[in-house]
């Protein structure tokens, strides 16, 4: 029994080669035209690269293979396209998982059972548990097609780790006079890859002379690539005299030369992947730009230069992107490296592991703050392969959504009736039972769907029991949405109010507290320094800022600003307390309390004093890089509000200060015409030209009083249409309603106005009670309309902050008083009129009618005018004198 079992081993070890050996064989016999296919995969995520060789008809190479760990379910993968819906219907490709990091390893795989190159037209690596996209080759024998899929941007022949975090990697072409360079780096999108060649000849390694490529993404996650050259260890400023001077691109030296001869650096392909950047760009070996540009000796070790850091974008002083002081030591940020370019390297072993993996914008929820939810294209979808349409929130696409138990979440959904919104366990949605999986349904479903017409409110309540991740997502449509962070507590909890501000990009939260008012505010993108101010604009401003030193300190300063460059920011001594400031991926946090009235007096920030009965008007400002002491324009921010938010601290209550409108701002002028011009010229001329023959002082009055009505009522259609319905909550609102319904009074009340008593009669009871209310109810029509220009002057201020409403207001108060020394002066002629006329009648007897008979009616001219025919042709009275009797 102990001799058979060696014997038995042995048989079966033979039977095992012979069956590999027939296996092998039968691979060999099939599909040979592809045998010594080779093409570099395409990286969509995941940090894959590689290399795939058709070794036989089953079986295939992957050579320098890297990429990050998928799911246990990712595999090699056949499909027909690279779109998801050809990936869905796909199947493996290869038994082996990819659910481990692969560092720069080359492996075989072979095809499944019944699978052969024919039926493989892409091999892609993909996950379908999470329907992701690695990557993905081409296999085709057409020779043409073939070739052009060899070659992928992200693949070079040579590779240099420069730091953990950064690497070179670079591909000679001598004959062209060219080299290709691709820097890659993890850090986050708003860092800056620097590389370049250092001044030969120096005796020791400088950034001074050095000719280097500065790569990066703009804010719109677009790749750039720019020659700069250094004249100075500091940030490109132009000085005084004109000489521009630190780290600038070559054009701003040369700005009268040829674009072409002095920005030599051709970018070729980038993008951002799990966290870590990639710009290839192409430069000349040897430059025709010989005054910024270093000449490159291909087969001689050359000193290279390298750094990364913050990006400044560009601003109205400087459009450019440019790089920031880096603030780190030697060969953590920056460094000099010795490379001879003609040499090959393989230094880089492994794809870059980046911590923060998330590149897409993060909105953390609050308290009463509703998330909009539209749809729009897939333009930068975090999980390739993209769908043709994604869910916005806030304007944002497919954002990471922070959530904290215990806050209800309400979403205003307006995505449309074919994008049904619900909250599940499934990463990929679309209803993950047509796809024969479970899942969870946390919120929303078939009903939870609306247009911005009529949306649909959705709220939901994470709690205890809800995953620390879930998905938003379409009911219908795959991959639509992305992820859903659920934590415990945070600023939310914290205090008792918060409100978005302008843009939604900066959250405000307070507690008053007593005399004292607690504040925190945090950034929804990522940047250096943020900044909140109370006041209209920037200038004339009290700002609180914080921001992370270079050693990850975090600070808080608040300071006033009287003008638009840095000497304008004045830091102040303003008693805050309790201040914090940290960063969260890179967004900004910061809180300090600070009482509601300083207890000082004497300098301007004893001035900043919170009334939390008014409202009080918030601006944000973010930008790259802050400091403590005098400030420059590297300061400078680079994303601004548009305009203040009104908070009313009270009531927990924000809206936005708008623009004036110019429909509003014709209502205010009809209503100066109405109440400042044609009305009160009616009054005047009823009592200051009766003097005049006919009825002129008649025409003019009737013809004022109704063109004031009829701008007025125009007016007051203007407001109402453009405030979309009445609203009389402000002041301006009840005071100029009341001014309407006394003018609207006067047309009725001169019609019904009864018959004046003939001459030597007392007038009726109705006559004396009409008076008195045409006299009541025009002066107080006329009082209540100047009040409502001056509210609605105020009301302006309020609402709209124009910087012209002092203005306006004096211009007002002139205009007024202009009118009331032409009244007084009208006044003073008028009775020295009447004064006259009682002098000349003196001591004589006047024979006939001539008083004037004020009979006439108000609204119809041809009857007054007969009634003063009629009484002109009366003509005198006879008087009969008799003797007297003895």
């Amino acid at each position: 029994m102990g001799t058979a079992a060696p014997f038995l081993l042995a048989i079966l070890c033979l039977a095992w080669s012979w069956l590999a050996a027939a296996a092998a064989a039968e691979c060999g016999a099939k599909n040979t035209t592809l045998a010594g296919f080779e093409a570099d995969l395409r990286m969509s995520q995941h940090q894959l690269r590689g290399r795939v060789a058709v070794l036989d008809g089953c079986s295939f190479r992957v050579a320098a293979l890297d990429l990050l760990p998928g799911s246990a379910s990712a595999r090699w993968w056949r499909a027909e396209g690279t779109d998801l819906e050809s990936l869905a219907r796909g199947e493996p490709a290869a038994d082996e998982p990819l659910n481990r990091t692969f560092r720069s390893e080359s492996l075989v795989f072979r095809l499944l059972p019944g699978l052969s190159w024919p039926l493989v037209p892409v091999l892609a690596a993909f996950d379908p548990l999470t329907s992701s996209l690695f990557g993905f080759v081409r296999i085709s024998d057409n020779a043409s097609s073939s070739s052009a899929a060899a070659s992928a941007p992200t693949m070079f022949d040579s590779c240099l780790q420069l730091s953990p975090r950064f690497r070179v990697r670079w591909t000679l072409d001598e004959a062209s006079n060219s080299i290709d360079i691709g820097l890659e780096a993890a850090v986050g999108s708003e860092y800056y890859m620097a590389f370049g060649w250092a001044k030969p000849g120096a005796a020791e390694p400088s950034m001074i002379g050095a000719d280097v490529a500065v790569a990066g993404f703009t804010e719109d996650g677009l790749p750039f690539a720019e020659d700069y050259y250094i004249t100075k260890s500091s940030e490109c400023l132009r000085r005084e005299d004109g000489v521009v001077e630190g780290v600038c691109p070559d054009t701003i030296y040369d700005r009268d030369g040829a674009a072409g001869h002095v920005n030599n650096t051709r970018l070729v392909y980038g993008h951002r992947r799990d966290g870590v950047s990639f710009v290839r760009f192409a430069r000349p070996l040897v430059s025709p730009d010989k005054k910024y540009d270093v000449p490159v000796n291909a087969t001689k070790n050359m000193t290279v230069i390298w750094a990364i850091g913050l990006l400044r974008p560009p601003d109205l002083l400087r459009p450019y992107y440019l790089p920031l002081s880096h603030g780190a030591p030697q060969g953590t940020a920056f460094g000099f490296v010795t490379l001879n370019a003609s040499a090959t390297s393989h230094g880089c072993v492994g794809p870059l592991d980046a911590e923060d993996k998330e590149d897409q914008a993060r909105i953390t929820t609050e308290r009463k703050t509703p998330l909009v939810v539209t749809a729009g294209p897939a333009l930068r979808y975090p999980n390739p392969p993209n769908p043709d349409k994604v869910l916005y929130i806030n304007k944002k696409e497919a954002p990471l959504l922070k959530v904290e138990r215990g806050v209800p979440v309400t979403f205003s959904i307006e995505a449309g009736h074919d994008a049904p919104f619900y909250i599940t366990s499934d990463p990929v949605g679309g209803n993950a039972t047509s796809r024969n999986l479970s899942e969870v349904i946390y919120a929303g479903g078939p009903k939870a769907e609306g247009v911005p017409a009529t949306p649909t409110e959705l709220v939901w309540l994470p709690d205890r029991n809800t995953p620390d991740l879930v998905y938003y997502q379409s009911l219908y449509d795959p991959k639509m949405g992305w992820k859903i962070q659920v934590v415990d507590g945070g600023l939310s909890d914290m205090y008792n109010n918060s409100v978005l501000l302008d843009d939604q990009q900066v959250t405000l939260f307070w507690t008053l507290s007593g005399d004292s008012i607690n504040i925190a505010a945090r950034g929804e993108k990522k940047s250096g320094y943020l900044a909140i101010g109370f006041g209209s604009a920037m200038v004339n401003s009290y700002a609180y800022v914080g921001w992370i030193d270079g050693n990850g300190t975090g600070h808080v300063n608040s300071y006033w600003t009287d003008g638009k460059d840095g000497i304008s920011v004045h830091e102040t001594n303003e008693n805050i307390t309790y201040k914090r400031c940290r960063s969260e991926n890179g967004v900004i946090v910061f809180e300090f309390t600070r009482p509601l009235s300083p207890s000082c007096s004497g300098r301007v920030e004893c001035k900043n004093i919170i009334d939390p009965t008014t409202p009080l008007k918030v601006i944000w400002a973010m930008g790259s890089q802050w400091s403590s002491g005098p400030l420059s324009l590297k300061n400078m921010h680079s994303v601004t509000s548009n305009r203040p938010v009104r908070i009313l601290l009270l009531s927990g209550l924000a809206e936005a200060v708008q623009d004036l409108h110019p429909v509003l701002a014709v209502h205010g002028f009809m209503m100066f015409v109405a109440w400042g011009i044609l009305l009160p010229g009616g009054i005047m001329a009823v009592r200051y030209l009766k003097h005049l023959k006919g009825d002129v002082w008649f025409q003019a009055h009737t013809y004022l009083q109704y063109s004031g009505i009829v701008v007025m009522f125009l007016g007051v259609l203007f407001a109402v249409a453009e405030l979309r319905g009445f609203s009389f909550k402000s002041r301006h609102a009840r005071i100029g309603a009341i001014a309407f319904t006394f003018a609207c009074v006067q047309p009725i009340n001169a019609y019904l106005r009864p018959q004046r008593a003939e001459n030597g009669e007392f007038p009726s009871g109705n006559r004396k009670v009409w008076e008195y209310m045409h006299v009541f109810t025009g002066r107080s029509a006329a009082l209540a309309g100047t009040i409502a220009l001056f509210t609605g002057l105020q009301h302006l201020g309020h609402r709209y902050g124009s910087a012209n409403i002092k203005g306006l207001t004096c211009g007002l108060i002139l205009w007024i008083v202009s009118a009331t020394l032409i009244t007084a002066y009208l006044e003073y002629i008028a009775i020295k009129r009447r004064r006259g006329d009682a002098d000349g009648h003196s001591g004589k007897w006047v024979l006939g009618n001539t008083d004037e008979d004020d009979s006439v009616d108000l609204l119809q001219s041809d009857r007054a005018a007969s009634k003063l025919e009629s009484n002109s042709s009366a003509g005198p009275t006879e008087l009969q004198l008799q003797p007297l009797k003895g």
